[in-house]
């Protein structure tokens, strides 16, 4: 079992920065692929970004390609999401999630904090 917990979401105007956190509880989140989704309101939850667990092949999602960065540190249980230039488009929350599975699809992942609110303002 392995419980997530994001913070670091907040109101931000287009153009600036946050970095979400996420922390994990288990002592062997280093075996586990993390990834970021968001669901924005009336729209489903998408994949964003991941950072498989055994190497630093990052995956993202087009419309993040170049603006959000996602990094890990396994000595502190923890996945960044860097988020640059934000856009108004970006306002979702955003949800951390783990698997043992390296896939984009949702619904390979057991694992899956509570969400953190990102709202980009005009």
């Amino acid at each position: 079992q392995v419980q997530l917990a994001e913070s670091g979401g907040g109101l931000v105007q287009a153009g600036g920065s946050l970095r979400l956190s996420c922390v994990a509880t288990r002592s062997s989140f280093s075996i586990y692929n993390v990834a970021w989704f968001r669901q924005a309101p009336g729209k489903e939850r998408e994949f964003v970004a991941l950072f498989p667990w055994y190497d630093q092949t990052t995956v993202y999602e087009d419309s993040v390609k170049g603006r959000f960065t996602i990094t890990r540190d396994d000595h502190q249980n923890t996945v960044y999401l860097q988020m640059d230039s934000l856009k108004p488009e970006d306002t979702a929350v955003y949800y951390c999630a783990a698997s043992r599975s390296l896939v984009k699809n949702q619904s390979a992942y057991p694992y899956w904090g509570h969400g953190t609110q990102v709202t980009v303002s005009t």
